[in-house]
């Protein structure tokens, strides 16, 4: 999400490392509504990231290790639960452990204004993805209450609205963590959703516009009080942005003082710091939203602690299944849509290439030279090439160790990047 003092970081500020709680696991499930969400885990929606594709590739994220048969990427397996590696299925509904999915957010106004074709492209979705929510944002009732219809319409499971970001362009809009400033206007919007759509209706919010204006405690009782099924708290200030440290301490105001479900968010980098807010705040469900891309197995691995205490971190081998799956998603879902130049340059998929390189070679030693390959090929064809050559290299060297390279222990402190 751009804007200025606000780009979504790789990294963070001077990360907590967390014991696994005794006797405290991410809850199996909650129930939004009508929707239930097993494991209770969300992945939260991210602009310019959480597309169809990479959507997908979370559902899906266990076949990237050994021994996955990564041909059942693209098959449809609605909600059927199956075991994961040993986690039972009473544990997890989904080979990655990720009980919700979640759209990029969508402006309200820009769906009222599109064709239904466009409209399909941005709200598209396939069967393997439910449940899954779609994430609007805007400032005016009436707009987003015809929004969420689309969104009932198109079959998502859940509407959710945005309160949460801190981008300039969104805030000057009155949108995301604008509205905080007004939270008369936040009722009248949360009545007008409600009364047009029958889905489960969920809200995002932050703290309050900075320090001196908290407002999440009245914002959820008020989410309460008009019929929303859920709400989910990132613990900053629209004013830190993704700077500093989540105040978990708010997430558990919240849940102290309403009854419907509370989702927390900020700074979930672990398993162990997963079950630690679960345990701190006593919060029914958990939101990951960088750690994501940074680590693609992270839902599995919640699922795995919850299940046994202990979890799996990915190899070399599994981390090249991973980018080559991911990628080889990219450029079908571009070839399908039409996304490719007359010239065969890659369009669109070019930037997300780049934009994940970035995120998934980070921990892995010599990663920079793939991304400098990554970055200057033209075609996907020349992509594939280099990560083939890249870990073709890498299986012809020694053990390479825990080691990292300087300055990604800040981005990924658990360590689960690393090659080991």
């Amino acid at each position: 999400m751009a804007g200025k003092g606000f780009t979504v970081k790789k990294d963070w500020d001077n990360p907590r490392e967390h014991a696994m709680p005794a006797g405290t696991r991410v809850p199996a499930e909650v129930r939004l509504g009508t929707v239930v969400v097993a494991p209770a885990t969300v992945l939260a929606p991210m602009a310019g990231v959480t597309d169809t594709v990479f959507r997908r590739f979370i559902r899906h994220a266990s076949l990237f290790s050994a021994g996955g048969d990564q041909s059942q990427v693209s098959e449809s397996r609605p909600g059927a639960p199956e075991l994961l590696d040993g986690v039972e299925a009473a544990v997890t509904n989904s080979q990655s452990g990720c009980g919700l999915l979640m759209t990029e957010f969508t402006s309200a106004d820009g769906l009222a204004r599109m064709r239904e074709s466009k409209r399909r492209r941005y709200l598209t979705f396939y069967d393997d993805e439910h449940p899954i929510g779609a994430q609007l944002f805007g400032s005016n009732a009436e707009t987003l209450a015809e929004a969420a219809r689309v969104v009932e319409q198109t079959g998502f499971d859940l509407v959710d609205l945005n309160l949460g970001c801190p981008a300039k362009r969104v805030v000057g809009c009155n949108g995301g963590s604008g509205l905080l400033r007004d939270l008369p206007k936040i009722g009248e919007i949360f009545r007008s959703v409600r009364k047009a759509v029958t889905i489960p209706f969920t809200v995002k919010f932050r703290m309050g516009w900075n320090e001196t204006q908290i407002v999440c405690v009245e914002l959820a009782r008020m989410a309460e009080a008009e019929g929303l099924n859920a709400v989910a708290l990132h613990a900053r200030t629209r004013e830190q942005g993704y700077s500093g440290q989540a105040q978990w301490e708010w997430i558990a105001q919240v849940k102290q003082a309403v009854g419907i479900p509370v989702i927390g968010n900020g700074d979930i980098t672990t398993p162990e710091a997963a079950a630690a807010m679960v345990a701190e705040t006593g919060c029914d469900a958990v939101m990951i939203g960088r750690a994501a891309p940074a680590n693609p197995w992270i839902f599995r691995q919640i699922a795995q602690y919850t299940a046994t205490g202990t979890y799996e971190r990915p190899t070399v081998e599994d981390r090249y299944r991973m980018i080559r799956a991911y990628f080889q998603m990219l450029l079908d879902e571009a070839e399908a849509t039409k996304d490719f130049p007359r010239d065969g340059r890659m369009g669109e998929t070019a930037g997300k290439m780049k934009q994940f390189a970035t995120w998934f070679t980070h921990g892995v030693p010599g990663g920079a030279k793939l991304r400098a390959a990554i970055y200057h090929a033209r075609t996907g064809a020349d992509v594939l090439e280099q990560v083939e050559l890249f870990f073709a290299a890498k299986r012809a060297e020694p053990d390479c160790g825990p080691q990292m390279e300087e300055g990604d222990r800040q981005s990924f402190p658990d360590g689960a990047l690393i090659c080991d």
